[in-house]
């Protein structure tokens, strides 16, 4: 396992190199993780599989109740509760697994995350005594079904902007909320709420709300594009009276709740566009193997194996950046008393320490498996069009998940606006510092480490010069965080899959990392390009015209590298994908 002495700050991945041996990768699951990954793969095989075309194709509320007790019947909902509710209280990691191996059913993703996330882990970290007791023994096992209420028709990434109001009764009994929510997914079954409303229309503030209520009204559900399994519905509060035990957390704190549990869901977000990744991989290099065109498979064609091999660099890169933020959060959360009185803040404070790194998967996985996807769909070819084929689907469903958990746009926006708070708060260095370097040509890959302690200090000396030039007028310069945060999820998926293939190289030496080398350093390279454009882009903005040209002169030094001929590299991992018809590392 990783070195948990260790312990590197949210965002410090810019400022340090971290060593192999202190990140979590897939090669260091302990036996206990691997048994919770077959078990969930198991439940996936014996309940999913077997009624996939009935559970993912239109929505039947009654199935989705079942396929939620059965997942309770197992364990799968109460991981993150604690044993004294009747849950397992386990690690983030064998969290992420389990829904990596649940996000190859996109629809039952949808209803199981907001049973063990969004809808559940607000009380689990924020609820008192008697709401824990009240409610999570029932989410645990299925019998009380949960749903997040935080969108609204006028607030989507704008959730302090939220309309629904809460005002405390005379009798000062209850707390009566009016106003609607949009888009609430597993509605249609849910058997309570956590909903956000303003108290006085000023103090925003959480709810569990129990279905049915007085004045709570269910909305239809909604037509949508993929997800068709699932429940999404709108809510109306007409003086809906919700007892003042019932407030979750405290009153006007609820933006602590809210974002905290996006932070969470976010990380499960990746996860599961990673399942369906790996998914999407195997369905195309079978499909490859067995069509055939002029007379041989289509898979022996370079072209189609060059879109094999990019699928499985991408999700080589998000598996490694999964499981090293979901490591790096059990570092944080490790030992803390979730009898404790102040668990939540506690809690929320080593969430929020990571939020960063929660984004930057969210962004990187909800692309990457939109990514896979369609070239899945293009390897099928006119197949992949038709509903024959489970790739269609694939496709659709997966278009959501840049809009989830806060759009990429948002999500790329708070990047910078964290790493530059986190930086003047003097928990991270300033962007102007000098990093002393580190790193040596000893290394393995040390190509490979040269272009990212490169890209790490053009990117530090963006950031500073960004400062110097706006100032606090930065967050309104979009184009420019947005390249800014491009290229620190760049570094953060480099610097992952580069330390995964290094701590492979020192446990079972080069031949049998070959695989996962290549798709490093072909994933460098890629990478370094990308850099260099978003960067050259940002010079641009930054310096005044007579100085552009001197200016990008000096990034393209900064960021020289010896080249290497992708083509070959992808040939290779290509070969080793269309062999084994699946995703290998």
């Amino acid at each position: 396992m990783a070195n948990t002495e260790q312990k590197i700050a949210g965002g410090m991945f810019l400022f340090v190199d971290a060593d192999a041996d202190s990140i979590v990768t897939p090669e260091d699951f302990t036996e206990e993780q691997r048994m919770i990954a077959q078990l969930t793969e198991d439940f996936v095989n014996n309940e999913l599989e077997t009624r996939q075309e009935e559970a993912e194709m239109h929505l039947d509320i009654e199935l989705c109740k079942q396929l939620l007790r059965a997942a309770g019947e197992v364990g799968l909902l109460a991981a993150e509760i604690p044993e004294r509710f009747e849950g397992m209280d386990i690690d983030k990691v064998s969290v992420m697994l389990i829904n990596e191996k649940i996000g190859t059913n996109p629809s039952f993703m949808v209803s199981f995350g907001g049973q063990t996330g969004i809808g559940s882990l607000p009380i689990v970290y924020f609820g008192n005594e008697d709401q824990k007791r009240r409610y999570l023994p029932g989410v645990a096992s299925g019998e009380k079904l949960a749903s997040y209420a935080l969108t609204e028709p006028s607030a989507g990434t704008d959730a302090l902007g939220a309309r629904t109001t809460a005002r405390l009764s005379e009798d000062g009994k209850y707390y009566i909320l009016n106003g609607s929510k949009q888009f609430i997914s597993g509605a249609g079954f849910a058997d309570f709420f956590i909903v956000f409303a303003k108290v006085n229309g000023t103090d925003f503030t959480a709810f569990i709300v129990d279905n049915p209520s007085e004045g709570l009204t269910v909305g239809a559900e909604e037509k949508k594009m993929g997800l068709k399994g699932s429940s999404t519905c709108a809510l109306t509060f007409e003086d809906v009276k919700v007892p003042v035990e019932n407030v979750l957390g405290e009153i006007g704190k609820g933006h602590v709740i809210a974002f905290n549990i996006l932070n969470i869901g976010r990380l499960k977000l990746a996860a599961g566009t990673l399942g369906l990744s790996k998914l999407a991989l195997e369905l195309s290099a079978k499909y490859a193997n067995e069509r055939k065109q002029f007379g041989r498979p289509i898979s022996s064609f370079p072209l189609i194996g060059r879109k094999l091999a990019d699928m499985a660099i991408r999700t080589y890169v998000l598996e490694s950046m999964l499981y090293r933020t979901a490591g790096a959060l059990d570092q944080g959360l490790h030992g803390l008393d979730n009898q404790a009185p102040t668990y939540g803040a506690d809690s929320a404070k080593a969430i929020a320490e990571y939020a960063l790194e929660c984004s930057i998967n969210k962004v990187f996985g909800s692309e990457a498996v939109a990514f896979a996807t369609d070239e899945g769909v293009q390897i099928h070819g006119g197949y992949g069009f038709t509903q024959e084929y489970r790739i269609e689907r694939m496709y659709r469903d997966c278009r959501i998940f840049r809009i989830f958990e806060g759009t990429n746009e948002i999500n790329r926006m708070l990047i910078p606006d964290m790493l530059l708070k986190k930086s003047l708060k003097g928990e991270l260095p300033a962007f102007g510092a000098a990093v002393p370097e580190t790193g040596g040509g000893d290394e393995a890959l040390a190509a490979e480490g040269a272009i990212l302690r490169k890209a790490k200090a053009v990117c530090r000396g963006l950031f500073a010069e960004a400062q110097a030039v706006f100032g606090k007028g930065l967050s309104g310069e979009q184009e420019l965080c947005a390249n800014l945060a491009d290229i620190v999820i760049a570094i953060y998926g480099l610097e992952s899959a580069l330390l995964r293939a290094r701590k492979m190289i020192r446990r079972a030496g080069e031949a049998k990392a070959a695989h996962a080398a290549r798709m490093t350093t072909a994933y460098a390279h890629e990478a370094l390009e990308t850099i260099r454009r978003l960067a050259g882009e940002a010079v641009c903005r930054l310096k005044k015209p007579e100085d552009r040209a001197e200016a990008l002169a000096a990034l393209n030094a900064a960021l020289a590298a010896e080249p290497v001929s992708l083509i070959e590299i992808k040939r290779s991992i290509a070969e080793q994908i269309i062999q084994a018809e699946k995703y290998v590392v």
